[in-house]
């Protein structure tokens, strides 16, 4: 069904590849004016839409930051929270708001990172207030490569690795068919490339594709998976603890194949799983069917991703009964000291 509205809103497309061809062409020649704003600032952005690795990109590049001593915010827009305009998140060690007002990737990485964020659909206001607020050296922006409005001094551009090797498939079209905000040409913007693998095993950039990726300097990613981490309690465990367990696997991220496979390959048992929309915010009635479900199935426990684990912890009374635990993930790099290097480059 949902090929068959991809196929009929075909013709759209051109119409959106020249609306974006238009738009690119008023930055490049001036006619819009990119903005200055004062700190260095670190765009990480993709141009297809969701599950590239944005967020544990940003966690691991706030983090590069402030274990330099430099003193880092991270900037959002925000996507799919219930508010609108700024919205000062936190200063780094008390969250001034709940994850429905500010977004959950924006919530997530200012909780693990312990540094000031924010959320604005506009980035060069959000970006000024947030500096009105707290002395800061760089500004990291979660998902902006599209948002050509504030300059940045590095622009880092995501792919999935999986969504790279679906040459010829409706996937590599422009939106509303396809998955791509832009075509593969925008690459040429980008500071800085990198290729997830996510945890699968690294392969080459298809052939078809590889004359974009000539001129920029590219690097490849993966994750490690290194706990299981109880939403109540924060107490970490092992992979191998939960080996064999019978667990409810609940998630709610845009693409859950990189999720199902690390726990497969550590034989945790994910035949009972319930997988929500991209950025699903979980109502009551989505909590008593995960009630429902973990009892139906005599689960040991309910095991989801980090980003769902920040919604859900709203609902621990509702849950108090079920264990629930998240699956920590970090994003790492084969080429780490070039990247960190890359990074750390601009500051001095």
């Amino acid at each position: 069904m949902l090929d068959t509205i991809k196929i009929l809103l075909f013709p759209i497309v051109p119409i959106y590849a020249i609306a974006i061809r238009l738009r690119n062409a008023f930055f490049d020649k001036g006619l819009y004016k990119t903005e200055k704003v004062n700190a260095k600032v670190i765009s990480i952005g993709n141009i297809t839409v969701g599950g590239s690795g944005k967020t544990p990109t940003v966690i691991y590049v706030t983090k590069l930051l402030k274990e330099n001593s430099i003193k880092v915010g991270i900037l959002s827009r925000g996507y799919m929270r219930n508010t609108k305009g700024y919205l000062f998140v936190s200063d780094g060690k008390e969250m001034f708001h709940g994850v429905e007002d500010c977004g959950d990737e924006i919530y997530l990485a200012s909780q693990e990172c312990k540094v000031p964020a924010a959320v604005s659909e506009r980035r060069v206001e959000g970006a000024r207030k947030l500096l009105d607020k707290v002395q800061l050296q760089a500004i990291v922006l979660d998902d902006a490569f599209q948002h050509r409005w504030i300059y940045r001094d590095v622009d880092i551009l995501l792919f999935d690795q999986r969504f790279l090797q679906k040459t010829n498939k409706m996937e590599q079209h422009l939106l509303p068919s396809g998955q791509m905000r832009e075509g593969f040409k925008a690459i040429n913007r980008a500071d800085l490339v990198i290729v997830n693998r996510k945890f699968s095993e690294k392969k080459p950039i298809p052939e078809r594709l590889k004359k974009f990726f000539e001129n920029v300097p590219l690097f490849h990613a993966f994750y490690k998976a290194t706990e299981i981490v109880d939403v109540k309690t924060n107490e970490a465990f092992t992979l191998e603890e939960f080996q064999g367990q019978k667990s409810l696997v609940v998630s709610g991220i845009a693409r859950p194949f990189s999720f199902l496979k690390i726990l497969e390959e550590n034989n945790i048992d994910i035949r009972h799983r319930l997988l929500f929309p991209d950025h699903k915010y979980y109502t009551e009635k989505e909590v008593q069917k995960i009630r429902k479900e973990f009892y139906t199935t005599n689960s040991y426990s309910v095991l989801t991703t980090q980003k769902d684990a920040v919604k859900l912890s709203q609902y621990s009374r509702e849950l108090d009964d079920i264990d629930i635990y998240f699956l920590k993930i970090e994003i790492d790099f084969e080429e780490k000291e070039k990247f960190n290097k890359a990074i750390l480059d601009i500051f001095t």
